[in-house]
């Protein structure tokens, strides 16, 4: 035979209905990384993909992958990491790696800088809104197209919190499936224990909110292994840790659908203050409660970056030396 009738042969194999048996589907999933600048996105991939290597800025969004066998000689199965860089001044990007494509295989893993609390309800609420309001848009189109494949995202978004769960009609599950990781818990631990009470409490109800789960990790290894179990879970399909910590005197880990409203307890303020706020939703008095002890600080991000241009990490000495010679 010549190297092209093997070529030939090598492609009319998969089709050979005998052979069928033997192939095992390749999994492939997607991770969409966001979250703080700086808040140790990166650090976080590169455990996951057990690379030695020594994180850079991000860029915009980047792309990298990992390869993992379930079995020995099992094909091996892929994951997709996207990395949203910029913290929340990039969040149009967001719609290039969720498509409608890989809506049914992707997940979303939210890095929060626990050093920084302040920017801590802003960073998350516009990322996830944003977020959200893409796969909603997605989702409203496949119901046209695929309805099947819909309602099987929809239904999923159910399936962490048993239907007995007490709180079952006071959640409103995220629309695919969701990880808060709160970084940098070796500042974090330094804070005032009330501080870190009142930041425990409130990511513990957003989290619980959002059906999804939520780790607090730092550059310690035990830790990063914790934040890897669930992050292997959404790439590989590996199994979901059953462990919970709570205790708001140690770095949290609740997996999604083990966590209640009646353990998290009413959001920490006295009832005269609750009284006085007003709120919609349990979601908005959480955030009027954490915003009174934690201010937001008035963001930077989007200003810095209207012109990409002048965005140090573009910096590239030829092309501004020709442009301030263009400008002068």
């Amino acid at each position: 035979d010549t190297l092209w009738d093997l070529a030939i042969a090598e492609v009319e194999k998969p089709e050979n209905p005998d052979g069928d048996a033997k192939r095992v589907e390749v999994w492939e999933k997607s991770v969409l990384f966001m979250g703080n600048k700086n808040g140790g996105k990166t650090t976080i991939i590169l455990r996951c993909l057990e690379r030695e290597e020594t994180p850079k800025p991000t860029l915009a969004l980047e792309y990298t992958f990992g390869r993992r066998a379930r079995r020995h000689n099992a094909p091996k199965d892929i994951a997709h990491f996207w990395e949203l860089g910029g913290g929340t001044s990039l969040l149009e990007l967001i719609r290039i790696p969720i498509t409608s494509n890989n809506i049914r295989s992707f997940a979303v893993v939210l890095v929060l800088d626990l050093s920084k609390p302040n920017e801590l309800w802003t960073t998350m609420e516009k990322l996830l809104q944003v977020t959200r309001s893409h796969v909603n848009k997605i989702l409203t189109k496949l119901e046209k197209a695929n309805p099947e494949v819909a309602t099987e995202i929809k239904q999923r978004m159910w399936n962490n919190l048993q239907r007995d769960h007490p709180d079952y009609e006071l959640v409103d599950p995220f629309p695919i499936p969701l990880v808060i990781i709160g970084s940098k818990y070796d500042i974090f631990h330094e804070f005032d224990s009330e501080m870190r009470k009142i930041i425990s409490k409130t990511l513990r109800f957003v989290s619980h909110y959002y059906g999804a789960s939520l780790v607090f990790t730092s550059k310690s290894e035990a830790l990063l292994l914790k934040a890897r179990v669930l992050i292997n879970h959404l790439a590989f399909g590996y199994d979901k840790s059953k462990s919970v910590s709570v205790d708001h005197n140690k770095p949290l880990f609740i997996p999604s659908g083990l966590d209640s409203l009646s353990q998290i307890g009413p959001p920490p303020a006295s009832d005269s203050d609750i009284g006085k706020m007003r709120a919609n939703t349990p979601l908005e008095l959480w955030k009027k409660v954490f915003e009174k002890t934690f201010p937001p600080k008035s963001f930077c991000d989007v200003q810095d970056t209207k012109d990409p241009a002048r965005d140090l990490q573009y910096a590239e000495y030829e092309v501004d030396v020709m442009r301030a010679q263009k400008n002068q």
